[in-house]
């Protein structure tokens, strides 16, 4: 039990029977956090074994790539291939459709990227889309493509909701090799005659599940029905939903499956419950956590965007490095705020479930649900931002 906060972390068990929870589109869903037993919040991380090192099969000296790319590999410090790089590259170089099952923070957008860059540089005439559920992920996939295309003429452009859709009318208007966007924003330009998909012969559906955990499961199959259709299609995902699977299976083709076994993110999370008394002031009990030395770098969860707001000013106001972002937030301040709490310009990023999946953040210390999530699920993702990387990390719920 941990009692420096005057907030009581409890082993409780409230003995109730465990309902079952279905994931669906957030807006729509139906919020069910309170009837989560709270016992499911409360475990141990387990001890860290030491692993082996890992050695690949395809080091990336000797894959048969432009040798630009190669040095662009290298400047970028790359120089062991991670396990989902190391079984994915080859085969996308040789031009089978993939499935790709793999956490965040596993390589996998490079081991998508450098086959996809190779492509182009061998024809300047291809054409790669680039689909994502969020506009962070949109961004955090954009700078990578810069860090391994630097000075290698591959010209992309970012489309995603939020943004100036006029800019980036005029950024497709102008050469371009790679689009990455989300499927709304990506619907929306088709349908304003300024996208055309018939020419796109690469595909990359990133965070899949994720997607049509969204309600996408529409938009995505239109995308596909739209791009060329001798393609090459690679599917990325964490899970290999029922979902998921009809998807690739309507298309994709002779698609190589590529799994990779990872510890499992909770395992390496500390979690419990922080007790509020009842019409206590829950903002009182995170100040007396955050003030803690070990609180170092915390993303905090709130079920609202109106919620994410008042909670980031009230901990500003209290002399906290905090930013809030939240699907209502600007698309530029949503990159500013999470630009500042990577690099530690800020150590506290409240947040609703935007940020639950999808974005690969280091050093997170602390997960905190100040509100409870809509589904166990959700509260998985949630924790999944801290833990990272085999290193052990922090998850507090906050109950009544």
């Amino acid at each position: 039990m941990y009692n420096k906060a005057n907030a009581r972390y409890s082993r409780a068990n409230s003995g109730r029977r465990r309902k079952s929870f279905s994931a669906s589109r957030p807006a729509k869903k139906r919020f069910s956090g309170d009837a989560i037993n709270i016992s499911r919040f409360i475990s141990k991380a387990e001890a860290i074994k030491p692993t082996e090192a890992f050695k690949p099969q395809h080091p990336f000296s000797g894959l048969a790539i432009h040798d630009a790319l190669k040095q662009s590999i290298a400047s970028r410090g790359f120089t062991i291939p991670t396990p989902i790089q190391d079984q994915a590259i080859s085969p996308l170089l040789a031009g089978h459709d993939v499935i790709g099952l793999a956490n965040t923070g596993t390589g996998k957008t490079a081991a998508f990227l450098i086959p996809l860059i190779n492509k182009i540089l061998t024809d300047p005439q291809e054409k790669a889309l680039v689909v994502v559920p969020t506009r962070e992920l949109a961004t955090q996939i954009q700078e990578e493509l810069l860090a391994l295309s630097r000075q290698l003429n591959i010209f992309s452009v970012v489309v995603v909701g939020g943004a100036d859709i006029r800019r980036q009318i005029a950024k497709l208007r102008m050469r371009h090799h790679v689009v990455v966007g989300t499927p709304g924003r990506l619907k929306d330009l088709i349908d304003r005659k300024v996208l055309d998909l018939s020419r796109f012969g690469s595909v990359v559906l990133d965070e899949a599940d994720r997607m049509l955990d969204m309600g996408f499961v529409h938009d995505v199959t239109l995308l596909l029905s739209l791009v060329a259709k001798k393609r090459q299609t690679m599917l990325f995902s964490a899970t290999f939903s029922k979902e998921v699977e009809s998807l690739a299976r309507k298309f994709l083709t002779n698609p190589k499956l590529i799994s990779i076994a990872t510890v499992e993110t909770s395992k390496l999370i500390d979690q419990d419950i922080v007790r509020v008394a009842a019409g206590g002031d829950k903002v009182e009990v995170l100040h007396k956590l955050l003030v803690q030395s070990q609180f170092e770098k915390v993303l905090v969860f709130t079920r609202t965007k109106h919620g994410a707001d008042r909670l980031s000013r009230g901990l500003y106001q209290r002399g906290f490095k905090s930013e809030c972002i939240h699907g209502d937030k600007p698309h530029n301040k949503r990159q500013r705020a999470l630009k500042m709490f990577k690099e530690n310009i800020v150590d506290i990023l409240v947040a609703t479930d935007v940020a639950a999946r999808g974005l690969d953040i280091p050093n997170v210390s602390h997960v905190i649900n100040f509100d409870l999530p809509a589904t166990y699920e959700d509260y998985i993702h949630r924790i999944g931002r801290t833990g990272r990387a085999e290193k052990r990390g922090t998850a507090l719920t906050f109950v009544n």
